[in-house]
Parts: structure tokens; C-alpha cells; sequence
């Protein structure tokens, strides 16, 4: 079924298994933070769905992560605790602790992403924002680092390019730590671009002005770097120009966003005074790019934000603009 167009249609991707990651009751990412965000979803009138998870899943998976990378993870959370009311274990480093539910969890957080893809590429809905943890920008290809055990967004712009055959995709991040991962994972590569706003220095201690990619991907990196404090006109404006530029360089056919709410103003750990409403400004600018290059076309996936209700107001209100074109949710 494809809908008429003018009609934008956002749904939410979101199914419970991805609650099931514990790291422990003094973590900052919690399954209560996107409990949070889901009800706010719900209370705000959106489709909340959770869509089989393509075949292809673990495929894809392995395009970007080292098979015994995955392998490892899997079998230490086969054999971790199911809670932390005893010893834990660590994956990787310190930031990554592990629960029986983190290998599914993380698996079930990339299959969400993949049927939000497959939905925008086959024109069933204009953009779908998934609602899945644990985050994923800071993962390498063998490393776990940063919360992050496989990184989503990357694993869904692979697969857009080798499962779909799109030529560009777009990935932008206005979480307030810079997805190195992502940018590691395509920094020779010139098929998927990433611009990233956040503040710096701040972990994870990369994101540099100059740090532009090399050989085939060299230009296809952006980054906007910022000072501790910056509010909406230098981090939302400056994503917005940042975006605009590059866009028109690099025409994307998808737009895949790394939607961290960190950067918020309440946020305990960013250190940011973005607004919601700077976050309804990069979203619009995301929607202006995205209609001009991508046939509207928009997959936004939950990253960072630990303040859970102002997580989720901001979150909401970028749904909101998303759908706000259309008349059906």
C-alpha cells in the first residue's frame, strides 16, 4: 500500500525487547528513559509498532561489525546475570556493562531500524522514527565503547546501499557526543556521508573540525564542533548550515538521523542549552534536505538523551514536524 502523496505518515518502531538490556541501576541509559519517550508517543496519538524482523538482520550485521565480534558478544551475554542484584560483567570497556538481554536487545534495536528503511524505500510511509537502545553511534567494527554494542545507523546505511542499491545516504547526528564510531566505520568509503553538530572537547574526545575523511570518502565528513554551553542558535543553526552545504554536494537518496536529545538544555550529561525547539529547528532542516534530494524519505533513530521527560518532549515535538505535512499519523 502506498499512501497518497501530501499525506505524511510517521510511524514509531518500537517493540519491548529492547528493554531488556540491563547495565545496572546506577547507568545513565536506562529501558526507563525510552519507557518514557514510548508513553509520550502513545499519549501523543502515533502509531506505535513493532515490525517482524527482516531475515537479513544478522546479514547486515556482519557487513559492518567482525563476525567474532558478534560471536563474542553474544556468548558473554548468553552468560550474563539477567540482573545486577550480583556480579556483573563488562563488554569491551567500562561504560559497557552487559546483562543476559544485551546481545537481544542491541539485535532487536538493528532489525527495528532495518524494517524502518525497508518501509521509507518502498514509499509505505514518508519517515519513521524508531524508538530502540541500546544506542549505537560509538561501536566499531570490533569494539564496544560509549553504551554502544553494534552501531544501528551505520548497519542500516550499509545495508541501504548493498541490500537496496542506493548510491548516497546521509547520515546526520545532533547528538551532543560525536558518533565516532559512524564516522570511523565510513571514513573511506564516499557512498555514506556524516555530518555531526556536538560539543567538543567532550567525549568521546574526536570530532574535530578538520577530521573531513580520506581517499573516496574525503569531504564526506562534516563536523560542527562547539563549545560547552552553545544554545540553539549556534548548535541548531549551525547543524542546519552544516547540513545544507553538504546536502547540496552530496545529494543523498536517504536521510538516516542519529536523533540524540543529549544536547537538551535539562540534560544531566551534555552540558548543551538546546531547546525542544532547537530541535524542531534541526528537524525542519533535515525535512527541507530531505524532500529537496531523498523523495522526503527519513529514517530517525533514538540515540542518546538522559534525561527521560525532556528526552521525550524533544522527541515528540521532532515527530511532530516530521509528520506535521500530512493529515494521518
Amino acid at each position: 500500500m502506498r499512501y497518497a502523496r501530501g499525506v505524511r505518515v510517521v510511524p514509531v518502531y518500537f517493540d519491548p525487547v529492547v528493554l531488556r538490556h540491563d547495565p545496572g541501576p546506577y547507568h545513565p541509559e536506562t529501558a526507563h528513559r525510552l519507557q518514557v519517550v514510548v508513553e509520550t508517543f502513545r499519549q501523543d496519538g502515533r502509531r506505535v509498532e513493532a515490525p517482524p524482523a527482516p531475515e537479513r538482520t544478522l546479514k547486515a550485521v556482519e557487513r559492518v561489525h567482525d563476525p567474532a565480534y558478534v560471536q563474542r558478544l553474544a556468548a558473554l551475554c548468553r552468560h550474563a546475570p539477567a540482573d545486577f542484584e550480583g556480579p556483573f560483567a563488562l563488554f569491551d570497556c567500562p561504560d559497557n556493562p552487559i546483562s543476559a538481554g544485551t546481545f537481544e536487545a542491541s539485535l532487536r534495536a538493528v532489525s527495528l531500524t532495518l524494517a524502518a528503511t525497508d518501509t521509507v524505500v518502498a514509499g509505505r510511509a514518508a519517515s519513521v522514527f524508531v524508538a530502540a537502545r541500546p544506542p549505537g553511534h560509538h561501536a566499531f567494527a570490533s569494539r564496544a565503547m560509549g553504551y554502544c554494542f553494534l552501531n544501528t545507523i551505520a548497519i542500516a546505511a550499509k545495508d541501504l546501499i548493498e541490500h537496496h542499491g542506493v548510491s548516497r545516504v546521509l547520515v546526520a547526528d545532533f547528538d551532543v557526543h560525536h558518533g565516532n564510531g559512524t564516522q570511523q566505520l565510513f571514513w573511506e568509503d564516499g557512498r555514506v556521508a556524516y555530518l555531526s553538530v556536538h560539543r567538543y572537547p567532550f567525549y568521546p574526545g574526536t570530532g574535530a573540525a578538520d577530521e573531513e575523511g580520506v581517499g573516496r570518502g574525503r569531504g564526506a565528513t562534516k563536523n560542527v564542533p562547539l563549545p560547552a554551553g552553545a544554545g540553539d542558535a549556534k548548535y541548531a543553526g549551525g547543524f542546519a548550515v552544516a547540513l545544507e552545504t553538504l546536502s547540496e554536494r552530496f545529494r543523498p537518496e536517504v536521510v538516516l538521523v542519529s536523533a540524540g536529545f543529549d544536547a537538551h538544555a535539562s540534560d544531566p550529561i551534555g552540558g548543551m542549552r538546546v531547546t525542544t525547539e532547537g530541535f524542531a529547528w534541526m528537524t525542519r532542516a533535515l525535512e527541507d534536505v530531505a524532500e529537496a534530494f531523498a523523495g522526503g524519505r527519513i529514517v530517525s533513530l533514538l540515540e542518546g538523551g538522559y534525561h527521560p521527560e525532556a528526552m521525550a518532549a524533544s522527541a515528540a515535538e521532532h515527530v511532530r514536524v516530521l509528520a506535521r505535512t500530512g493529515g494521518l499519523m
